[in-house]
């Protein structure tokens, strides 16, 4: 598909979407108190694996679900001002960023991207160890609001189940 054709297909969803438009209402605060660190995985779908409807939470996405320094920003901004006190930070199997080093990663990359890239791009050799530390991450993060609890999660690709992997709080 073309890039116009494609652009122009999802003004068109979004013109029937707003013709019914209903979340006017929602509010900005996370109606649970959740957020959810996760992968932008296309497999992955937080309000269907969890049944949210729209303002249940706030999800946070990135390669791999790792938690960064944009995602402690968030994270703090959602604690202090969006009534966030849960955290949930969700890897999942089958990631392309697992069982990858940096170097890996990078080879993977044509040499002008690679080059250019001048951040990590956090693999994860250790996927189990990867969780604990984006979960110890969050946890020690002195700018989240007191008392944020904190979880890790394994959602499994092929079954749809969410293993609890880590438990701070």
């Amino acid at each position: 598909m073309a890039a116009a054709a494609l652009f122009d297909d999802l003004i068109a969803a979004n013109r029937r979407f707003a013709a019914g438009f209903a979340w006017r209402d929602v509010p900005r605060e996370a109606a649970r108190g959740l957020a959810v660190v996760t992968c932008m995985d296309t497999r992955i779908d937080p309000a269907s694996i969890f049944g949210f409807t729209v303002g249940d939470a706030k999800v946070l996405r990135n390669a791999g679900g790792r938690v960064t320094p944009d995602m402690l920003r968030s994270l703090t901004l959602a604690t202090a001002m969006l009534g966030v006190r849960f955290v949930v930070v969700m890897h999942h199997t089958r990631c392309a960023l697992a069982h990858c080093d940096e170097r890996s990663l990078r080879a993977l990359l044509p040499a002008p991207q690679a080059a250019a890239v001048e951040w990590d791009l956090l693999g994860m050799p250790d996927p189990d160890a990867a969780l604990a530390a984006d979960v110890g991450a969050v946890w020690s993060c002195a700018s989240l609001a007191p008392g944020t609890e904190v979880e890790g999660w394994r959602y499994d690709v092929d079954t749809g189940l969410v293993h609890r992997v880590v438990r701070r709080g």
